[in-house]
């Protein structure tokens, strides 16, 4: 049984006091988001965000790129900008756009006329009038979003040539492989047919402007494969807000939890550590579920005896992590859950020693497998254990560059036995030095000695589920 101290304490300060408890120096390690404490920030830095444009011109050919940021959301949820646009600008407010002449670099961004009413209920939305933006964001111009159509007008006169990025628009939790394959399936339907955002963007500059539309996609994909250090920082606070969240739920898990509470303190906790939310939708499956690889239902009760594989992990800063666990739900391994967690734990450790210079995500998946071949596992094999990872949790990038410092991305094995409802997978995030990796989520426990130690300590939920504990008195 685990201990409990004598002393109650109300719901929040609990929970806030057992999350802090963490080994963390959360104060040293705050969110570029977080540090704005209320003011506005330009994503992580105009420098940052000013190189990025520098870089992508270089690579590019005359005439002017042309990207376009999100409008206003249609629910009532907060506006979180698309990743392209955030990455060549830091802008985190609707309706923005930017238009970069190659042959100068110059840059100007294009954002809407004040809105009073819209800000007296909405806040602080960035416009052509805010006169701080231009310093904020290192941009060479600002003009009204109504010019942009005369502006491009103008500029097409003696280049036709236009950059798009063709990369589906996505926003928090997005991904391109989703939003590729949901954008397909609309063109597709008989009843709507409707055009990406991207194309209908590439046939508006064709119609109105008679342009030359060119994709620099392939450029931006290079460039966002290959991470810089403030980007490497910002996927380590991830892993770190991450790493924090999920060893919490190993001290919360029980028999009798439900897969929602895990999820739910979760991301309490991701969110208390500097994330903006959640990179994906949170994986927790528990017995069966533990088979089903994206199960996102969150809806059943843990059993004791079996295992739950929780794959849940924040965005920081518009970089995310991806972290897998999976543990036994009373704290003790059983003989066949052991022997098929050591095997991915292994497979897991031989692609983690793969992955440096001069490899190839195919040498590090074939590492992984080539464990499960030796172990007489590989028909319990069910996916690839590497994807890039950065702004996005399935990021863009060629898999057959070499890779090179910088690279970030996953290392997550699985083995998954229907017979036994066991499904193990370990994940993790790797960045390639120059003699290796770093692994950047490394401080979630994966030994299973260590596991069964922190599943015994107390957890938030414990001192929840106490049915002494007074809320309120009068």
């Amino acid at each position: 049984m685990k201990a409990r101290p004598a002393l109650l304490r109300t719901l929040l300060v609990a929970a806030t006091t057992l999350a802090c408890a963490l080994p963390t120096t959360a104060q040293a390690t705050r969110s570029v988001e977080r540090l704005g404490d209320g003011r506005q920030v330009c994503g992580l830095g105009k420098e940052f965000h000013g190189s990025r444009r520098k870089a992508l011109v270089a690579k590019l050919e005359g005439g002017v790129v042309l990207v376009r940021g999100l409008p206003k959301p249609r629910d009532y949820r907060r506006f979180t900008q698309d990743k392209v646009f955030w990455y060549l600008t830091g802008v985190e407010s609707p309706n923005a756009s930017i238009v970069i002449d190659v042959a100068t670099a110059h840059t100007t961004l294009y954002l809407p006329a004040r809105n009073k009413m819209e800000e007296s209920w909405e806040g602080e939305l960035w416009d052509a009038s805010d006169e701080w933006v231009k310093e904020l964001t290192g941009v060479d111009e600002i003009k009204k979003s109504s010019q942009l159509a005369k502006e491009l007008e103008a500029l097409t006169q003696t280049d036709k040539r236009v950059w798009i990025s063709t990369h589906p628009h996505v926003a928090l939790t997005g991904c391109f492989d989703q939003a590729s394959e949901v954008d397909a399936a609309q063109a597709r339907d008989p009843l709507d047919g409707r055009k990406s955002r991207e194309d209908q963007l590439a046939d508006r500059l064709r119609e109105l402007f008679h342009a030359d539309v060119k994709d620099l996609s392939p450029v931006l994909d290079e460039l966002r494969r290959v991470k810089t250090t403030d980007e490497i920082a910002a996927m380590r606070r991830a892993g770190r807000s991450g790493a924090l969240a999920m060893a919490e739920a190993m001290r919360s898990t029980r028999a009798g939890v439900g897969e929602w509470e895990l999820e739910a303190l979760m991301s309490f906790v991701q969110q208390k550590e500097g994330a903006s939310g959640a990179a994906y939708n949170a994986i927790v499956g528990s017995g069966l579920n533990s088979l089903v690889l994206h199960y996102m239902a969150s809806s059943r009760t843990l059993l004791d005896g079996e295992v739950v594989l929780i794959d849940y992990a924040p965005e920081v800063d518009h970089y995310v992590s991806d972290i897998t666990r999976t543990w036994p739900t009373n704290g003790a391994f059983s003989a066949r859950q052991a022997e098929l967690y050591d095997i991915v734990l292994e497979a897991q450790a031989a692609g983690i020693a793969a992955a440096k210079p001069g490899a190839t995500i195919a040498d590090v998946s074939h590492a992984c497998s080539a464990v499960f071949k030796a172990r007489g596992v590989s028909k319990l094999q069910r996916h690839g254990p590497c994807h890039y990872i950065g702004m996005e949790v399935h990021d863009v990038g060629d898999y057959d560059q070499p890779l090179v410092p910088g690279v970030a991305f996953t290392v997550e094995p699985g083995l998954y036995e229907p017979e036994t409802q066991i499904g193990i997978r370990i994940e993790d995030v790797v960045i390639v030095t120059e003699t290796g990796c770093e692994v950047v989520s490394s401080s979630v426990p994966r030994e299973r000695a260590e596991i069964e130690r922190l599943i015994r300590e107390e957890g938030v939920l414990d001192w929840l589920a106490r049915p002494e504990k007074p809320i309120a008195q009068k």
